[in-house]
């Protein structure tokens, strides 16, 4: 088999080997030394075969201590569309959700954000974290930077109040007059740091998506970018994409 997919091939093994009932729910597995000998691979191999694991949910890893099978649990499903925010595991809504916010104004833009926004360094924005829950436990986090060259003076100053409050960032520019028609999402996979980690209640190391979002005004102006985090062992993310005739 070719060395680019030796890994799946150990995942098969693997994932046979666990729905066998080989360790039950809980156990620890043996080593990625052990594995590596019994199926004649690098241990590199065998890193992703259980990582592919982690993210199907049949194993856990946890820092310091290994990796372990995993508690079978239904995912909430993150549904990122133009048209809704969030449904269920079975695509109805989410019962028992909530959004926790907090806004600063007048907070210098760091490089990054600059660069995003179109904006000079250190130039006035509006940062607004998010917490997103989920029966009580954080599935995602979110930080929200807006220019308040934009903003400032207007009702929508602050997104999480006034009488746009929750309406998103389409209906309040709209509402001073911008008009947002794009929006640029890219994800990333990667694993929590302890900031992270700690907000959105997991392990260091555990898996997360990343995504940064920027929305843009029809003459091509970023008026809104955010980074979000979302906790893979908790949540998974679907794109809704609609056509029109």
């Amino acid at each position: 088999m070719p060395r680019d997919t030796a890994y799946l091939r150990v995942a098969d093994a693997l994932r046979e080997r666990i729905l066998a009932g080989e360790w039950p729910v809980g156990a620890r597995l043996p080593s990625r030394a052990r594995f590596a000998g019994e199926y004649e691979v690098g241990q590199s191999v065998t890193q992703r075969a259980m990582e592919l694991l982690i993210i199907e949910g049949f194993l856990e890893g946890r820092a310091g201590s290994g990796t372990y099978v995993r508690v079978p649990r239904e995912r909430l499903r993150i549904l990122r569309s133009r048209l809704r925010r969030i449904s269920g595991p079975n695509g109805r809504d989410t019962d028992g959700a909530s959004w926790e916010s907090h806004s600063k104004t007048r907070t210098p833009a760091p490089g990054r954000i600059a660069e995003r926004l179109a904006i000079a360094p250190e130039d006035l924005c509006v940062v607004t974290r998010y917490e997103f829950l989920s029966e009580g436990r954080p599935v995602e986090i979110c930080e929200s930077w807006e220019p308040m060259a934009l903003t400032d003076r207007t009702p929508v100053v602050l997104p999480e109040t006034g009488p746009f409050k929750g309406m998103g960032v389409v209906a309040r520019m709209r509402s001073i007059g911008v008009n947002v028609t794009s929006a640029v999402e890219v994800p990333r996979p990667s694993r929590a740091d302890q900031t992270r980690a700690n907000l959105l209640g997991i392990s260091v190391g555990d898996l997360v998506t990343e995504i940064e979002r920027t929305y843009y005004a029809e003459d091509g102006r970023p008026v809104e970018t955010a980074d979000i985090v979302v906790a893979d062992r908790r949540a998974e993310i679907a794109y809704e994409i609609t056509f029109e005739d």
